[in-house]
């Protein structure tokens, strides 16, 4: 079974563009130029987890539903399995669904960023409702090892309702909860789901 190449920007080129750490809510300054440019290639992933001189993209994915009885947005939240993801992140919570663009996902297809993404949330999950797709920003966190070989392009789908389910063992415990309950298990989130939930929800 041959390797999975995935899209990666050097590093050097986005710095081009300007500084970027943490949550960076221009998110059009940033991508446009880096989906548009001729610098972007895809690489072994193996390589690449090991290698910050280049990101990998990857689509985040929030998904948000405001229950109308209490008007109390929840958000779609889950434990990370140790299957064959990013073994580095196992047993943590996440709000985040989303992976690698991957080679295959270039073939045929005009715009292999929507169509990677497409594909990873249709392994993932089964969203059984209508729902806007908002993009709300990046993330870079070189904080960790994890951290420094991605950058994280956080869509947030606001869903009609919260017919959303697990497709894999991965995403162990899926389940919507208020941002209030979220808040209690901060410290037990990735870290850029800590991120995006300070970024997307912050506190009045």
């Amino acid at each position: 079974m041959s390797e999975e190449h995935v899209l990666v920007v050097p590093a050097e080129f986005i710095e081009s563009i300007g500084p970027l750490e943490g949550f960076e809510v221009d998110v059009d300054r940033f991508l446009q130029p880096i989906l548009a440019s001729d610098q972007l290639s895809y690489r072994p992933r193996s390589v690449m987890e090991t290698d910050p001189s280049f990101k990998q993209l990857i689509p985040y994915v929030v998904m948000q539903w405001t229950d109308p009885q209490d008007g109390l947005a929840r958000v779609f939240t889950y434990t990370r399995g140790g299957g064959s993801g990013e073994t580095r992140l196992h047993a943590k919570r996440s709000i985040g669904v989303g992976g690698h663009i991957s080679s295959e996902d270039s073939q045929g297809a005009e715009d292999p960023y929507t169509t990677g993404m497409r594909r990873e949330l249709d392994e993932e999950v089964s969203i059984d409702c209508r729902y806007v797709d908002q993009r709300e920003g990046l993330l870079y966190d070189p904080s960790n090892d994890v951290g420094k070989v991605h950058l994280g392009v956080v869509h947030r789908f606001v869903l009609e309702g919260p017919q959303v389910s697990s497709n894999e063992e991965e995403l162990a415990e899926g389940e919507f909860l208020t941002v209030a309950e979220l808040r209690q298990q901060f410290e037990g989130l990735e870290t850029w789901s800590q991120l995006c939930l300070d970024a997307l929800f912050p506190q009045s």
